[in-house]
Formats: C-alpha cells, sequence, structure tokens
C-alpha cells in the first residue's frame, strides 16, 4: 500500500485533496457465494490506510483555513495516522496520543508521518482526556469521530458510489464512534437513499452501538475487551444513536474469531490486509443478515486499518482457536 515519505517537503496545493477517490469493485467471489452482487468501497486503499482520511483530511484543512497551528488528536490508530498525514501534507505540527493497546504497526505509521507520539492509558478514552489537557488556544483537537466535519468528509465516499451509478440495496459497514456511520448516513441522504437500510458491525466487547440502539440512548461500556481496538469507543456519538430514528439501520454483532476469520478471507481473494475493526463487517455480511438477503446489490465499506498485519492476522486467529 503506497504510504507518505515523511523526507518529501511538507507542501501541498490548496486544490488538491488529501484523500483520493477510491476503486468500487465488485467481487466476484462474494457475490457468487451469497448469490448477489457484493460491491467493496475499497477505503483500505486510502493513503493513510483507511478511510479517515477523508472526514479527518477535511476537518484539518477546515482548521487550518481558521488559524491553527498545531493539531492534536486522540486515536486507537486509524485516526492518529490520518491526522499525522494530513498534517505533515498541510505543514502543521501533529501530536497524537495513544492508548497502550494500540497495535505496534499503527503506532509506527503514526511516528513515520513525523508526528509526535504520545502513550497513554489503556483505554481510548483515557488517551483522549490526555490529548484534551494539552490544547492551547491556537491549536485544533481533531476528534477521531464525533465532528461534524469529519462526517461531512466521510460523506464522499457515498457520492462516489453514486456517480458511479450503484445504488444498493443495503449498505454494510463497521461502527465505533460512529463517525463513518454519521458519515455515510449523510451521503446516503444527500444522494436520496432514504430506504436504504444500514446493517452496522462490531464485536463482541466493541459493541456499545448495539447496546446503545437497544437503551434508545448512547450506553458506555465499561471496558473494550475486544481485539478490534479500532473499534475501541466506549460509547458512540450522540449523533450516530439519533440517526436510528432517522433510517433503517440493523445492529450485527460478530465474534472477534469471525471478525478476524473474515480479514484472512479477505486477504485470500482480494490480496489486501484490512484489521478486525474492517474484518466485522464483512463478518456481518457472511452471516446473510435479512436487508443483505433482500437486497440484489450490496455495498460494503472496507475501511481499512494499518493496525494489522497479514502475521497479526494468523497469530489472533490460531489464539481464537485456543479459547
Amino acid at each position: 500500500m503506497p504510504h507518505a515519505d515523511p523526507a518529501q517537503p511538507a507542501t501541498l496545493d490548496h486544490a488538491v485533496s488529501l484523500h483520493i477517490v477510491t476503486p468500487l469493485l465488485r467481487s466476484t467471489s462474494y457475490s457468487a457465494r451469497l448469490g448477489r452482487s457484493v460491491w467493496f468501497k475499497m477505503e483500505a486503499l486510502q493513503p493513510p490506510g483507511s478511510f479517515k482520511a477523508r472526514g479527518i483530511g477535511h476537518a484539518c484543512r477546515i482548521y487550518k483555513a481558521r488559524g491553527a497551528t498545531h493539531f492534536v488528536s486522540s486515536s486507537g490508530g486509524n485516526a492518529g495516522i490520518a491526522v499525522a498525514y494530513g498534517g505533515r501534507l498541510l505543514g502543521v505540527p501533529v501530536t497524537v496520543v495513544v492508548p497502550e493497546t494500540t497495535s505496534a504497526a499503527a503506532r509506527e505509521r503514526i511516528a513515520a508521518e513525523g508526528a509526535e507520539l504520545v502513550v497513554h492509558g489503556r483505554a481510548w478514552s483515557e488517551a483522549n482526556e490526555h490529548a484534551l489537557s494539552l490544547m492551547k488556544p491556537d491549536y485544533a483537537f481533531i476528534h477521531p469521530f464525533d465532528d461534524p466535519l469529519l462526517w461531512e468528509g466521510h460523506a464522499t465516499m457515498i457520492d462516489e458510489v453514486a456517480a458511479a451509478g450503484v445504488k444498493p440495496g443495503a449498505v454494510v459497514l463497521s461502527v465505533g464512534g460512529g463517525g463513518l456511520l454519521c458519515g455515510v448516513l449523510a451521503g446516503m441522504e444527500r444522494n436520496g437513499w432514504h430506504d436504504v437500510p444500514v446493517i452496522a458491525a462490531e464485536t463482541v466487547g466493541a459493541d456499545s452501538y448495539a447496546a446503545s440502539l437497544a437503551a434508545g440512548a448512547p450506553v458506555a461500556l465499561p471496558a473494550i475487551t475486544s481485539i478490534a481496538t479500532s473499534l475501541g469507543a466506549k460509547s458512540p456519538c450522540t449523533e450516530a444513536v439519533a440517526w436510528s430514528a432517522r433510517h433503517p439501520i440493523a445492529s450485527e454483532v460478530v465474534t472477534d474469531k469471525q471478525a478476524v476469520g473474515a480479514c484472512l478471507r479477505f486477504l485470500a481473494e482480494h490480496r489486501i490486509v484490512v484489521e478486525p475493526a474492517c474484518g466485522a463487517a464483512l463478518a456481518a455480511l457472511e452471516r446473510e443478515p435479512a436487508a443483505v438477503m433482500a437486497a440484489s446489490d450490496v455495498l460494503v465499506i472496507v475501511c481499512g486499518g494499518a493496525g494489522a498485519t497479514a502475521e497479526q492476522l494468523q497469530a489472533w486467529d490460531r489464539e481464537a482457536c485456543m479459547i
């Protein structure tokens, strides 16, 4: 996967986007297995490795235009990489605070982009509190999921799908804090996809959105126990829960083993490594939820993730087999 070279000058033409238009692929293997057209929006191919490039890139641009001299972010991995990438290209210094559970691969990517990396706390919430304590008046805080600017940027992936002439009968995506969900739903609404249901996938132990939907309000988990640490927000943003009153959303919760197995299958069939947080959506698709089976075309957001390697996926799979 291509990634930025920190040795290159941190300059960027203001007309150039921080994200790329990603491929929309019809998967022959998945389509044959499920008996319907399965379309993958390949956000794993964004330069920083995940969909975060869209919303975070948009937010970084706006905050710099407003006078920010430094970006501070908290992250389980992917958001931090995207902020570090955006800051380098925009010429703005970046500090990223990650919890101890963030993978070595993600930490290395953040540091490689030239950002200051701080490790603090066992969970994202603790890292987030520390990141907020570092703020100064001329700094901008780049939240990993709860910011309307992020949702505006993420919505562009649906604009691209619509421009390609595809309107699916269902959309499958992973949910952590809810930033991707809010962005995708905003894009669906503005493209007239009001009737298209969304399947929101999570892993056991990081399923705060499922708990929140059941309660009708944001619910906080006592702890994140899933290996899918990129889904590791103990509570989703309020807007993500509010969307459930305006749009059809169904929850699917899969096990870590199912998520890792889906990642390995995706690697074997499409030759791209994604992390378990993304694997949750792939595993939810394989469970053939009712909304998927009622659709002739299904869109899956392959959100990506730089927090895993093929070796790590294989190790997680072996560990899961021993449980």
